[in-house]
């Protein structure tokens, strides 16, 4: 029974720090996205990997800046990074209604070759399709890390989250909307830069200047949310004592979690420096998102079976066992996608997991042997 606890103890701590480094992933992806946006006023062809990395560790380093400066103003930056998103989303949206010329510059030079229809490529097709998709519906998880802080928060995420989802899913939805109304359903399988396309056909040839600055702005939302959620989940498992206790020490004057902060700033400088090519960084992010997201929903089971936390209905939910599992083969699906797409990218991600799975039981053996020296 104890090698079985120690087992699951171990499994969590590898699935925490397997999700603490998928966040910094994907929070470097998407400042090198909103880089990429920013590098086309400087070059007018592809924009040099050294510049999006050297500006994208410089976005890094004011927004660890500013939550150095406290809750209260990294929340205040947020607020108003949010209705840049908005705003940018509301712009797209009123496209439909522009009258510039629809001018579609194709991104490639010619259509793949058609494919025999079978179901096992229908669903490779789908799982790959899915990488991306995961990628843009993820992030309702980092509500999670605020609980501490919510009345009632077995009611109130729950909500919050299913809410969210909605109005996610209306809005993009309604995107593509536009974009087919707007572009066409055929120009848009070779269409290059979508939203800009929309933005022009809005605001004429000034709209994609428009478009590069509210985009890198939008997407800065997204930097700092991550980093003002992700060092709280840092200081949790200090606090647990599965981390250090440096991890959990807080600056006097503005009660900032600071060596968490810091080590989770250093992760996403030390993704980049792996790479920061976009598609490799969304395969790198969703294949550890699919291992932490998939794993992470099969406590469920253990947690429901040992009746933790019956008496406040935290671990009931509706239909099942057949949502998880639902939710479990989706993130196994896309995984594997991944796995088929880019093995290599893949590797390293298992690789990472493996490392930490194995770190675990070298630290207890670290202690083990430092125990009798204190005891003495």
């Amino acid at each position: 029974m104890k090698t079985s606890s120690s087992n699951f103890k171990s499994l969590a701590f590898a699935v925490n720090c397997i999700v603490l480094v998928s966040n910094a992933a994907s929070t470097a992806l998407v400042a090198v996205i909103g880089v990429e946006y920013l590098g086309h006023f400087f070059y007018d062809g592809p924009t040099p990997e050294i510049f999006m990395q050297g500006v994208t560790i410089g976005v890094v380093i004011v927004f660890f800046t500013i939550n150095m400066l406290g809750l209260k103003m990294s929340s205040r930056v947020q607020n108003v990074l949010i209705l840049v998103k908005i705003s940018l989303i509301l712009l797209l949206l009123l496209s439909v209604f522009g009258h510039y010329p629809v001018t579609v510059i194709s991104g490639s030079t010619a259509a793949a070759p058609a494919q025999p229809a079978s179901s096992l490529g229908f669903l490779k097709a789908l799982g790959i399709a899915l990488i991306a998709v995961s990628f843009t519906y993820g992030g309702y998880q980092q509500s999670i890390n605020f609980g501490g802080e919510v009345r009632d928060p077995a009611r109130i995420i729950p909500r919050g989250i299913s809410y969210g989802i909605m109005i996610i899913l209306t809005l993009y939805l309604s995107l593509n909307f536009v974009y087919v109304s707007v572009i066409g359903f055929e120009q848009l399988r070779t269409a290059d830069s979508i939203a800009a396309i929309l933005i022009r056909h809005l605001f004429g040839p000034t709209g994609e200047s428009i478009l590069r600055i509210a985009m890198f702005l939008s997407v800065l939302a997204y930097v700092n949310v991550l980093m003002m959620s992700n060092p709280r989940v840092m200081c949790a498992m200090s606090q647990e004592k599965i981390l250090p206790s440096i991890f959990q020490k807080r600056t006097r004057k503005h009660e900032v979690i600071v060596w968490s902060l810091t080590a989770f700033s250093l992760v996403i400088v030390i993704t980049l420096l792996y790479s920061s090519t976009v598609n490799k960084l969304i395969n790198y992010t969703i294949f550890l998102d699919s291992i932490g997201m998939s794993t992470s929903a099969a406590t469920i089971f253990i947690l429901r079976r040992r009746k933790v936390g019956e008496g406040e209905s935290i671990y009931r939910m509706r239909l099942f066992p057949l949502l998880p599992l639902i939710f479990i083969l989706a993130y196994t699906g896309v995984g594997a996608s991944i796995i088929i797409d880019d093995p290599v990218t893949a590797s390293y991600g298992a690789l990472i997991f493996a490392c930490f799975f194995g770190l675990y039981f070298a630290a207890r053996w670290v202690q083990k042997i430092r125990r009798p020296e204190t005891d003495n």
